[in-house]
């Protein structure tokens, strides 16, 4: 009996990986053991940086707001602890996006969060 190679679906399959290697430099978007390499470490790498993105944005907006804060002499780490003690619950996203694009908006959470005679 002959050997049966099922081309149909090896072409599928080898079509499907060349699909995602589109874009890729040189033989790693032409040849199929090549790209099939190149994207199975893609994707390891896909996967990794939608961890590591979490990361970064929470590093920037620490800065940001860093930033926003030490324009009037405190520090970040202070700041955050004068909104906990207030029990204020503002995102760091939604801080550092005040301090950046609304400037008179972050003075009054500011003035709010280191002022003694307010009550809430």
């Amino acid at each position: 009996m002959p050997r049966s190679t099922n081309s149909v679906s090896s072409r599928r399959r080898r079509k499907k990986i060349l699909k995602l290697a589109k874009g890729f430099y040189g033989s790693r978007s032409k040849v199929y053991t090549v790209a099939k390499n190149a994207v199975e470490k893609s994707l390891l790498y896909a996967f990794s940086g939608r961890k590591k993105r979490k990361r970064d944005f929470r590093k920037l907006w620490i800065q940001r707001i860093n930033a926003g804060v030490r324009q009037y002499g405190k520090s970040y780490s202070e700041f955050m602890k004068k909104l906990s003690e207030k029990k204020i619950k503002i995102n760091r996203k939604i801080i550092s996006d005040i301090s950046m694009n609304d400037p008179n908006s972050f003075k009054k959470i500011f003035d709010f969060v280191y002022s003694k005679n307010i009550t809430y």
